[in-house]
């Protein structure tokens, strides 16, 4: 998929420098657990050592093939990183700069900022234009690229990541996310009772039903319901799948392979208006639930 480009512009704002890309918003303090605190990346340092935190765990733990150049530089870079705003989770225990700080991070993509800047990532594996078509009237807002140190992979880490995107999804008043929640591996068939179980018991229907692009389409339903254990199902799911439907996610009709990130990939989608009231009261309907 192509992407129009916009040239990056730095803005200086009382002596801090911050950047400002096709809408790119800079927020301040979106949530604090202890020692780690999460907001937008302020500057173009943090958005490379960011990077640089997708590549420790994308290519050198999970094996992505990137291209040649991102590869020396130690990046994972691609064409949405100009246009998206990047959320942090940073350690302020450690004794150095802020982008040596940064722990974990997740991508966000609004609506009007995908649509100037030639959709949205998630467009190349499923036909979200399709259900954006069918809500003119709302504002989206795409998750991706989220990753965490492994010495971070903790459950007040997840806490903070999802602290960050509500808090910024309440500000831009975004009426539902969407993104991609990745299985290791590039055999569908390896994941067969978790698959199976979405398809049964996630899958999203009706006006918010959407599908993997028909030239990418994996089935899903690869099981029979009877045979599905769904304790064994949650225990075999990816944490952060768990942990959507578990906010009230649906899953999209398809899975899709990702060669090249080496993971076999199902589209969460999460209206607003269904997030379960026992995660709005816990987070905080004005997002303030870690904030002070």
């Amino acid at each position: 998929m192509s992407i129009e480009l916009l040239d990056r512009v730095s803005l200086v704002n009382g002596g801090a420098q911050s950047s400002a890309v096709a809408g790119r918003t800079t927020e301040g303090l979106l949530g604090r657990i202890g020692n780690l605190e999460t907001r937008i990346a302020r500057n173009d340092r943090e958005i490379d050592a960011a990077q640089a935190v997708r590549y420790r765990v994308f290519v050198e733990e999970m094996g992505a093939q990137i291209p040649p150049d991102s590869a020396r530089r130690k990046r994972d870079i691609d064409a949405w990183d100009m246009v998206c705003d990047h959320l942090l989770v940073l350690d302020r225990s450690l004794d150095c700069d802020p982008e040596d700080q940064i722990v974990g991070t997740y991508r966000l993509l609004r609506h009007d900022v995908a649509r100037a800047n030639g959709g949205f990532y998630s467009a190349t594996e499923f036909d979200v234009d399709a259900l954006m078509a069918r809500h003119p009237e709302k504002r989206f807002m795409e998750l991706g690229r989220s990753c965490v140190l492994p010495d971070y992979r903790t459950k007040r880490t997840v806490e903070l990541l999802w602290q960050g995107c509500w808090a910024y999804a309440l500000t831009q008043r975004v009426d539902a996310m969407f993104g991609c929640g990745s299985f290791p591996g590039v055999r569908p068939e390896e994941h067969a009772l978790a698959l199976s179980f979405l398809y049964h018991n996630a899958l999203v229907r009706g006006e918010w039903s959407v599908r993997a692009r028909p030239e990418l389409y994996r089935e899903m339903d690869l099981m029979p319901v009877e045979a599905i254990n769904p304790r064994k199902a949650l225990a075999s799911m990816p944490p952060l799948i768990k942990g959507y439907l578990r906010l009230g996610a649906m899953i999209g009709e398809g899975a899709v392979v990702d060669h090249a990130f080496n993971t076999t990939d199902a589209l969460i989608v999460l209206p607003i208006s269904s997030i379960s009231d026992r995660y709005r009261n816990y987070y905080g309907a004005d997002a303030g639930r870690f904030a002070s």
